[in-house]
């Protein structure tokens, strides 16, 4: 047989690089023993032919190839070596062994090409030496369906989607199972940055989103929970807490996958305790995650021997092309979290060196801190600030391990598990390379920590001159500030987001009732312009706030989730008829007050002003009890309210008194004195009534 030139260029290029080493023989000096091996060549994928994929009734890509050694591992030539079809798929018919008969060459080897039948499956073919003593070869070709592309992107989309349902599902059941936990736990930050770091990946870890953290981080932000300086230890924190579905993923739980979904479908369908039924609805999902990932695993497998797509994914190993993509495809699943699973996926049928895994890691940090960039850009300051804190985090993070990946890599090899070293090289990567990317994921989030905390303050400044305050406009916009629609799924979450809308509109009204009196002091109307719109916008949130709620009510939820948002309902309400009754009521009055000649007594002055004290204070303690639900507090408003209604008895006789001692201004401004205190008295009770039902609440609740 007349040999190749580029063939046998290619074998000396081989030998002189000492990737094989070459001897020969003989015919006639033929052992008895010869052995057939299947090739292997570090340079060439798949170099054997063996286990290759392609098309029905097309030719293979590569050659099945054999080499023919004796017992001391020399090559053997002019050896006859014979293909033959083992087995294929029932009713297959065109399949072709090109050349039956081969001779083997100089370096021992004898290769033939293969045409594939017309059916899908596995063609086995056996390679062995007649009439010699030697072992038989077999080889696996796998014929794919001439649809196999949309198969393929069928089973890749169908995987993705369930992997995506299955991980809102968990982290859904998961914010309900635990909703007060995470209230209790965001609600103890302290200074400590160590702490807010912990509470940061505790509370991510529960609800699987470090963008649901950062919009609750707005809201306590925004209204004074926390100081933006501690809410970057928790942004820290929250993407330690999102490494853990990486972790989670790597374990490779496919195989329970079924079971995980009937034990959720059971505990959710077949229990009445709603956290019960929240658990299970954890479990589901995370079974259902993970049968999407079994879905994707099999779909991807023909792409193991697909050389366009492996060309595509060794060039990932450009760190910058690598980190571009990753950024890139993040934005557009909107979750890390999603891109991640799909890394250690593709890892699992060894298609991707982690090098490579780890440029995209850095580029979905990036791109999700670039998407919440881009959600903010419509938002107030303090949700600019707080993504654009997550984004410096994240560019320097990637700045800092861009420049040695090589390095950081071997790091990460060293510290996962080994594998099993007789495996082939791509299934030995699929059985390590999954876990050390969940690994590097864990490790660079949390090195970005250490590096970065302490120095928190600096960054929390430098954002603070990129982000520097603006002069709040006298009036206030008709907008909401707290609530989001995209938490109403998180019933605890987006009922603590409701009560900060609700301490806002208490704070309104605090400062209509604190204006009010001017007018009566100093006959000046300038302030009821300032009045009258801060009514308007307590409507607004009125209706807002209300109508959050009942979607809030839709969602499954426990009956004491129910009860709070009535509770809250209940206070919207006391909270509007404080301002309907200044509105309507004393607006109109002040402006007749102020354009009359009657002025009150200074004694008459100093009791209107003593009973509206004694009336902003009540109103203080509503909101302070409402806030942070004290029950003591709630009933000494009650006794203070019965000491406030008293001390307007006094008054009320007080001023009869300076009538009946025949005191001109007492009797000309009586009807008005009178309307003042009966106001603000009103205002005490409606106050006292959001005390009121909050111990009613917690009695029936006991």
């Amino acid at each position: 047989m007349i040999l190749n030139k580029k063939y046998i260029y290619f074998f000396s290029l081989l030998f002189l690089t000492g990737i094989v080493s070459i001897k020969t023989a003989h015919p006639q000096e033929l052992s008895h023993e010869i052995v057939l091996i299947k090739p292997v060549v570090s340079t060439e994928l798949n170099y054997s032919g063996d286990s290759q994929y392609q098309t029905v009734n097309h030719r293979v890509s590569k050659p099945v190839r054999v080499q023919v050694m004796d017992k001391n591992a020399i090559p053997l030539q002019k050896v006859e070596v014979w293909f033959e079809l083992i087995s294929k798929p029932g009713n297959s018919h065109g399949f072709h062994i090109e050349q039956p008969i081969v001779i083997t060459d100089t370096f021992g080897m004898a290769s033939t090409y293969l045409t594939l039948g017309s059916e899908p499956g596995d063609y086995f073919i056996s390679a062995r030496i007649k009439n010699k003593d030697s072992n038989l070869l077999v080889y696996e070709v796998h014929a794919r369906d001439s649809k196999w592309i949309f198969i393929m992107l069928t089973g890749l989309v169908g995987g993705l989607s369930l992997f995506i349902f299955g991980m809102i599902m968990m982290s859904d059941g998961l914010q309900k199972a635990a909703g007060d936990k995470m209230r209790a736990i965001l609600t103890s930050i302290t200074n400590n940055r160590l702490i807010a770091v912990g509470i940061g990946a505790i509370v991510t870890m529960i609800i699987q989103s470090s963008s649901a953290t950062t919009v609750m981080l707005v809201g306590f932000v925004q209204s004074g929970l926390m100081s933006f300086v501690q809410s970057l230890g928790i942004i820290l924190g929250a993407d330690i807490g999102t490494t853990i579905t990486a972790q989670i993923i790597a374990f490779k739980l496919t195989d329970y996958a079924l079971w995980f979904i009937a034990i959720g479908f059971i505990m959710n369908v077949f229990f009445k305790d709603p956290k019960f039924k929240q658990t299970g609805k954890s479990i589901l999902g995370f079974g259902i995650l993970f049968f999407g990932i079994h879905i994707m695993s099999i779909a991807m497998s023909p792409l193991r021997t697909y050389e366009p797509f492996i060309e595509i994914l060794l060039k990932l190993e450009n760190p910058f092309l690598g980190i571009l993509m990753g950024a890139v495809l993040t934005a557009l699943l909107q979750s890390s979290s999603a891109f991640i699973g799909i890394i250690i996926v593709i890892s699992t049928q060894g298609l991707i060196s982690l090098e490579a895994a780890i440029s995209l890691l850095l580029g979905a940090n990036l791109g999700t801190a670039v998407t919440a960039m881009l959600a903010s850009l419509n938002a107030n300051r303090e949700a600019k600030k707080v993504a654009l804190a997550h984004t410096f985090f994240k560019v320097f993070g990637i700045l800092v391990f861009l420049w040695w990946i090589p390095k950081f890599s071997e790091i990460i090899q060293s510290i996962s598990p080994q594998g099993n070293p007789d495996l082939s090289k791509m299934d030995y990567m699929a059985q390590v390379v999954p876990r050390q990317i969940a690994n590097a994921h864990t490790i660079f989030n949390v090195a970005l920590t250490i590096l970065v905390l302490p120095f928190t303050k600096t960054f929390a400044k430098l954002i603070s001159l990129i982000l520097p305050e603006k002069e709040i406009p006298a009036e206030e916009k008709l907008e909401v500030k707290y609530i989001d629609e995209n938490l109403i799924s998180s019933p605890a979450l987006a009922l603590s987001l409701a009560k900060q809308e609700v301490i806002r509109m208490g704070h309104l009204v605090q400062d209509m009732v604190n204006d009010i009196i001017l007018p009566f002091f100093v006959k000046d109307t300038n302030v009821l312009e300032g009045i009258i719109k801060k009514e308007k916008l307590v409507n607004y949130l009125r209706d807002q706030v209300n109508s959050y709620l009942r979607k809030v009510t839709k969602e499954d939820i426990s009956e004491e989730r129910v009860n709070e948002a009535f509770q809250i309902m209940y206070t919207v309400k006391e909270f509007e008829q404080i301002a309907d009754l200044i509105s309507k009521n004393l607006i109109q009055r002040a402006k007749e007050w102020t354009s009359s000649q009657q002025e009150f007594t200074e004694q008459g002055k100093k009791e209107l002003m003593e009973y509206q004290i004694r009336t902003q204070k009540q109103l203080s303690r509503a909101i302070e009890v409402f806030r942070d639900v004290n029950l003591e507090k709630a009933k000494a408003m009650k006794v203070k309210n019965k000491k406030y209604r008293q001390l307007a008895l006094e008054l009320e006789r007080h001023h009869y008194q300076r009538i009946k001692d025949e005191i001109k201004q007492s009797i000309e401004t009586s009807e008005m004195h009178l309307e003042l205190i009966t106001s603000f008295k009103m205002i005490t009770s409606h106050a006292t009534n959001i005390a009121r039902i909050l111990l009613e609440w917690h009695i029936s609740a006991e």
